[in-house]
């Protein structure tokens, strides 16, 4: 598989909607993810990122804006243990619950399907990462309408053991713009990470459309120690 240019994926993508990256800095030495939000919508557009534990959720900026919170109100990024767990809605809380049951990612999911947001059906993307002694991995998943028929739920999962050092996965809900929006197609692009978390969130942020893009959250892990540094940049400030 080519490696793409994550810089040029956010770029060329007027509307990617919410994304996933995944991957490994270039030294080795940390796990390394970041989430965005976009909108196009008054009430999508209305929301920031705020520290909520070791994770984060979304707010809305403005409460009197808020017209309808049960798809844009959620926690994005949960930690279970050893485990940072990522999505785009409330699945996050799903993967939780019960992985914290003796679950598995795949199992949790299978209680869930994509957002009942017609025509749209917006996909659920999730992703989870694992670090223990010195170790880590990570899986992805896409959870999607059959070509836009709701009566079919097509789920995928993609694991990777043994990550290689300077590259990430990069899963996102959308092709591009479009009525109805185009579900996302294929697995997770190939992409590049580059440099330390300053430079990978400054890149990720100047990236994404300036008209659509919300909110960005990106994490380093360090893998030996399980220390972690965060950031968050918020549009709406």
């Amino acid at each position: 598989m080519e490696k793409l240019s994550l810089q040029k994926e956010l770029k060329e993508n007027t509307y990617p909607g919410r994304g996933i990256v995944i991957g490994k800095s270039g030294d080795g030495k940390y796990a390394v993810t970041a989430y965005f939000i976009m909108g196009r919508s008054e009430n999508s557009r209305n929301r920031i990122f705020v520290e909520e534990g070791e994770g984060i959720r979304t707010q809305a900026f403005d409460e009197s804006k808020l017209s309808d919170p049960s798809l844009i109100i959620y926690a994005p990024v949960r930690v279970l243990g050893n485990k940072t767990i990522v999505t785009n809605g409330d699945q996050t809380d799903t993967i939780y619950e019960l992985m914290d049951k003796q679950q598995t990612f795949e199992q949790a999911l299978r209680t869930r399907e994509f957002e009942p947001d017609a025509p749209n059906y917006t996909p659920r993307i999730s992703g989870i990462m694992h670090v223990e002694n010195g170790g880590y991995n990570y899986a992805m998943s896409i959870l999607k309408s059959n070509n836009g028929n709701p009566s079919a739920c097509n789920r995928y999962t993609f694991a990777y053991e043994n990550p290689v050092n300077g590259e990430g996965h990069f899963l996102h809900t959308y092709m591009g713009d479009g009525n109805p929006l185009p579900s996302f197609e294929g697995e997770p692009k190939l992409v590049g990470i580059d440099g330390d978390i300053d430079t990978l969130t400054q890149m990720i942020w100047e990236s994404l459309n300036d008209e659509n893009k919300v909110s960005l959250f990106v994490r380093y892990i360090d893998i030996e120690s399980g220390s972690y540094e965060t950031r968050i940049v918020n549009k709406n400030v």
